[in-house]
C-alpha cells in the first residue's frame, strides 16, 4: 500500500467526512431549530432525512453519469454543492429554506458515497483494497467525532451566558461551519488523478498506464493494466447498461448480497442514533448538557473501532467481521430496549418550583403522579406546558422526571455504535465495490445506495414520531429484532471477498456472460 494511493484515498473519501460532520451536527441543530420555530415531528423529521431524500436521487444517477464523464468531474460538483448547502443552511429565514438547503448537501453525500468506494476500488489492488475503501468510513467516523465536538463547543459557549451565541444564533453556526471542510475537499481533489480503471474503459490507455505507475509502481502498474485490460475486452459488448440488466440471472446472486447489505446497514437504526443522538441522551434524564459530552464519546467510540475494522478487514475478512458485527448490534439494541422498558417517570414538587424557565406552577396536576411509559409522561408534560415550552426544556424535565440505569442505555448504545463501525459501516461498502463487473460497478453501487438512502430516510423520517408515539423501550426493540433477524439472513447468504482481485470476483460470482 503506498503513500500515493492512501493520499488519493483519503480525499477521494473527503465527502464521507462531510457527510458524518452533517450527521453529527444536525443531532445538535434540532435542540434549537426545533424549539425556535415550533416543528411538528413530521416537519423535524424532514428537516434531518431531506439530505437523505435528495442522496436517493443522486446515488442513482451518479454511478452511472460518473460512468461517462468520469468519477474525479463529478467529485468535483459534489465538493461544490458541499459548500454552497453549508453557507445556505447557516442563513436559511425559514423552515422551507433550511431543508432546500439540507437537501442541496444531501445530493453531494449521494455522490460521494457512491463515488468514493468506487472510485478507490478502481486505483487498490486485491491485497489492500479492503483497508482503502475502509477509509470512506473512517473519514465519516471523523466527520462525525469533529461535528459532535464543534457542536460541545458550541453548546458550552451558549450555556455560559456568551451573548454573541444564543438559542436564536448558535444552530447557524454549528451549520456554517461545515463550510471550511467542503472547501479543503474542493481543493484537494485537484490533486488527485482519474480513475485507471475508468480511463482503460474510455480508451486513454496511456494516461491509465501512468496512472497505475504513480500509484503502485512500473511493474505492479504493468500487472494491473493488463488485468484490467483483459476484462474490459472480455465485455466488449457491455459499455451500454441498464438498471434492468441488473436483474439478469448471472448478477442476480451479487445484486440481492448488495440489496440485502445496503438495507440492512440502515434499518437498524445507525442514522437515527447519530442523527438524533442528542436528543436520544436527553431521553436518558441526563440532561441537556450532558447529552453533548455523551455525543462526543459516542463519536469517540466510532473513531476508535472504525481502526479496528481497517485493522482486520484484509486479515479476518469480510463475512467474519459482518456476522460478528451483526449479533452485537442485535444484543446492543435489545440492551437499549431493556434500559428504557424499566425506566419510570416522577415530578416532585421540589423539582417542580425549580424550574425556571417557564411557569413551574403548571405542572402541579403532575405532581408525585408515577409513569412508567415514557410516552405518557411526555403526553400529559406537553399537555399542560404546550409542544414548543416543553421541547425548549425537553432536557431539564426529563433529567427530573426520569427514574432509570442511563448507564445502560449508554453502554447499550456505545455497543451498538461500535459493533457498527468495525462490520456493516464499512464493510458494506467494501463489499459494494468489489461485487460487480468493471461494466456495471458504477450503476450497480448507485442503484443499491438509492436503496440504502431510501431506507435511511425512512427510519430518519419515522424516528421523532416513534419516539412520540411508540415510546423508546418499543422503538429500540424494534431495531434490535431486525438486526437479529438480519445476523441469520448475512449466516445463510454472505460470500467472502477478501485477497481476490477484482477480476477474480467477477470470474467467481458472475458465473456466465451477463449479457446472455
Amino acid at each position: 500500500m503506498t503513500k500515493k494511493s492512501i493520499f488519493i484515498a483519503f480525499v477521494v473519501s473527503l465527502g464521507g467526512f462531510l457527510f458524518g460532520f452533517d450527521a453529527g451536527i444536525i443531532s445538535g441543530v434540532v435542540s434549537y431549530v426545533g424549539p425556535e420555530w415550533n416543528l411538528t415531528d413530521a416537519q423535524m423529521g424532514w428537516v434531518v432525512s431531506s439530505p437523505s431524500f435528495a442522496a436517493m436521487i443522486a446515488m442513482l444517477i451518479a454511478g452511472k453519469l460518473s460512468d461517462h464523464i468520469g468519477r474525479k468531474k463529478i467529485l468535483l460538483y459534489v465538493a461544490f454543492a458541499y459548500a454552497l448547502s453549508a453557507l445556505l443552511s447557516a442563513v436559511a429565514t425559514s423552515y422551507e429554506m433550511l431543508y432546500i438547503a439540507r437537501m442541496i448537501g444531501g445530493l453531494a453525500f449521494g455522490s460521494a458515497l457512491v463515488l468514493a468506494p468506487t472510485y478507490i476500488a478502481e486505483i487498490a489492488n486485491a491485497s489492500n483494497r479492503g483497508k482503502l475503501v475502509s477509509i470512506q468510513q473512517l473519514n465519516i467516523v471523523f466527520g462525525f467525532f469533529a461535528a459532535f465536538l464543534s457542536n460541545y463547543y458550541l453548546n458550552s459557549m451558549n450555556s455560559s451566558n456568551n451573548p454573541f451565541f444564543t438559542d436564536e444564533t448558535v444552530w447557524r453556526w454549528m451549520l456554517g461551519i461545515e463550510l471550511v471542510p467542503a472547501l479543503l475537499y474542493f481543493f484537494a481533489l485537484f490533486f488527485v488523478p482519474r480513475s485507471p480503471r475508468w480511463l482503460f474503459s474510455n480508451q486513454h490507455t496511456h494516461e491509465a498506464t501512468a496512472v497505475l505507475t504513480q500509484i503502485h509502481g512500473f511493474e505492479q502498474a504493468q500487472i494491473e493494466a493488463a488485468s484490467i485490460q483483459q476484462s474490459i475486452n472480455q465485455n466488449t459488448n457491455a459499455t451500454k447498461t441498464s438498471i434492468f440488466e441488473l436483474l439478469k440471472p448471472a448478477l442476480r446472486f451479487i445484486l440481492i448480497i448488495g440489496l440485502v447489505l445496503g438495507v440492512l446497514q440502515q434499518i437498524t437504526g445507525i442514522n437515527a442514533v447519530y442523527f438524533y443522538a442528542t436528543s436520544i441522551f436527553k431521553q436518558t434524564g441526563i440532561g441537556t448538557d450532558a447529552a453533548f459530552s455523551s455525543g462526543v464519546l459516542l463519536s469517540f467510540t466510532t473513531v476508535v473501532f472504525t481502526f479496528v475494522a481497517i485493522f482486520l478487514i484484509d486479515r479476518m475478512g469480510r463475512r467474519p467481521l459482518l456476522l460478528i458485527g451483526m449479533a452485537g448490534i442485535a444484543t446492543s439494541l435489545l440492551v437499549c430496549a431493556y434500559g428504557f422498558y424499566k425506566a419510570k417517570y416522577k415530578l416532585t414538587s421540589q423539582e417542580i418550583a425549580a424550574f425556571q424557565n417557564f411557569q413551574p406552577e403548571r405542572l402541579k396536576p403532575l405532581e408525585n403522579k408515577i409513569y412508567t411509559s415514557d410516552v405518557a409522561f411526555k403526553n400529559e408534560v406537553k399537555a399542560v406546558l404546550g409542544n414548543q415550552v416543553y421541547a425548549k426544556n425537553e432536557g431539564a424535565i426529563l433529567e427530573a422526571a426520569t427514574e432509570m440505569n442511563a448507564t445502560i442505555v449508554l453502554l447499550g448504545i456505545l455497543g451498538f455504535i461500535a459493533c457498527f463501525a468495525f462490520s456493516l459501516g464499512p464493510v458494506m461498502w467494501v463489499m459494494l465495490s468489489e461485487l460487480y463487473p468493471n461494466a456495471y460497478r458504477g450503476l450497480a453501487i448507485g442503484v443499491i445506495g438509492f436503496v440504502n438512502s431510501f431506507t435511511s430516510w425512512g427510519v430518519q423520517q419515522l424516528f421523532p414520531w416513534e419516539l412520540s408515539q411508540l415510546g423508546s423501550a418499543l422503538t429500540f426493540f424494534i431495531f434490535g429484532a431486525i438486526a437479529f433477524v438480519g445476523f441469520f439472513v448475512l449466516l445463510k447468504i454472505l460470500p467472502e471477498t477478501k485477497g481476490k482481485t477484482l477480476e477474480q470476483i467477477e470470474q467467481e460470482f458472475v458465473k456466465i456472460d451477463p449479457k446472455k
